[in-house]
């Protein structure tokens, strides 16, 4: 049943406790390579907190070509970088929408190329149709607040004010 399922995923996070022998997760990568199927992965190397010196070291060097992102549920700064490995592994771009000067906090995420249009329409159809621009903020602005048309594209992690 987790094959079929794998099968239709975009991406996958293998957990694996660290101070745990690496053949289990040895065992899964076999038997996903078996089933052909071949997908952006990272290895969330949990428990960092209990782990030994030169585990995480030694799971990296079992798993080779995969990311590892040690990670405890005591650690938020852990946390957050598991939740930015998994958003690279989707390839979507994030903008932030700001309105009236506040910037709401969760992102739209769209599938690249992502422009200010895109954005608009995501928000609302009518929205997109009448869309002129957008002040801009991140690293596709030269600078912040810069008025930019419908057309600009939008790297991941901008923020947008939509001008209708």
């Amino acid at each position: 049943a987790l094959l079929g399922v794998l099968r239709t995923a975009d991406a996958m996070v293998l957990c694996h406790p660290l101070g745990s022998p690496p053949e289990g997760l040895a065992a899964l990568r076999a038997e996903l390579d078996a089933a052909g199927i071949d997908l952006p992965a990272v290895v969330a190397a949990t428990k960092s907190d209990d782990a030994g010196p030169g585990e995480a070291a030694a799971l990296r060097r079992a798993v080779g070509d995969m990311a590892v992102v040690e990670v405890s549920v005591l650690d938020d700064a852990s946390l957050d970088a598991l939740r930015d490995a998994v958003w690279s592994l989707t390839g979507l771009v994030r903008v932030w929408l700001r309105r009236s000067g506040v910037t709401d906090p969760h992102p739209v995420a769209l599938a690249p190329p992502v422009t200010v249009a895109d954005v608009a329409g995501a928000i609302h159809h009518e929205l997109g149709a009448r869309c002129r621009g957008a002040r801009l903020w991140g690293s596709s602005a030269r600078f912040g607040g810069q008025r930019v048309g419908r057309g600009h594209r939008l790297a991941d992690g901008d923020t947008v004010e939509v001008i209708g």
